[in-house]
């Protein structure tokens, strides 16, 4: 039997080009969610990257999944972009009670690194150390330089999860920093608009497996043609 916990899905589900595709046509987009909770069991929200919810927002998201599904919220980008990860514990301590309100429906935050911040040791063991660690952290490195033993060790110390990308001109790390495990599929030869062939995802399962996580979240951001859809449904397969 399976120690691990798997959470498999998309980078979103709120996609008008899913309409007819994934969606049925006659689906009203305020059932999308539900429907969407129902084929697949946690999502990764981007949106809360752009702007902060309403906490009515969140109450809402609740009461539309069922009981253990999982919400992984991608941090504000004024705590990354806007202020370059520097004097941010305010802006940190208002993300982290936001999540909250999801309770044991939150999955990971994810802090995605603007590809303009190279690696700088000093600033990421500054910012891993303001991070709470009674949230499951994890930080998506944009920019090569990132991906280094030194930099594994600092989220290793903090248990601070490595984001594990497919993504073009990233390196394709399989480093295990955390009790848990974070990926993103972002397309392997172009951004958000590619198809995994079935044989590279059998591949991407064997390594993920080999990392002996307690819990794996995996999520596709390829929403174009409904890419994310159809691997999510597949790389399933490989976990069962």
């Amino acid at each position: 039997m399976s120690m691990h916990r798997t959470f498999i899905g998309c980078s979103g589900w709120f996609y008008w080009h899913w309409k007819g595709v994934f969606y049925p046509e006659e689906l009203k987009p305020y059932r999308w969610l539900e429907y969407y909770a129902k084929r697949f069991n946690t999502v990764e929200v981007n949106a809360t990257f752009y702007r902060i919810p309403k906490e009515s927002m969140l109450k809402g998201w609740l009461k539309r999944t069922p009981d253990g599904f999982k919400f992984s919220l991608k941090a504000n980008r004024r705590i990354t972009h806007d202020k370059k990860l520097k004097r941010i514990k305010k802006d940190l301590k208002a993300f982290y009670a936001l999540a909250g309100i999801l309770d044991d429906k939150l999955g990971c935050i994810l802090f995605q690194f603007p590809p303009s911040i190279k690696f700088n040791k000093k600033l990421l063991k500054d910012f891993v150390e303001a991070l709470d660690k009674d949230f499951r952290n994890v930080i998506e490195f944009r920019h090569k330089s990132w991906f280094n033993a030194e930099s594994y060790d600092v989220l290793r110390k903090r248990d601070v999860a490595f984001c594990i990308v497919s993504a073009p001109k990233l390196p394709d790390d399989c480093e295990k920093t955390a009790k848990f495990v974070y990926v993103r599929f972002h397309g392997a030869k172009r951004w958000y608009n590619y198809d995994y062939s079935s044989n590279e995802l059998r591949s991407w399962a064997d390594r993920l497996k080999k990392l002996k996580a307690r819990e794996y979240f995996i999520y596709f951001n390829n929403d174009v043609n409904c890419y994310a859809v159809k691997n999510a449904k597949m790389v399933k397969r490989y976990f069962k």
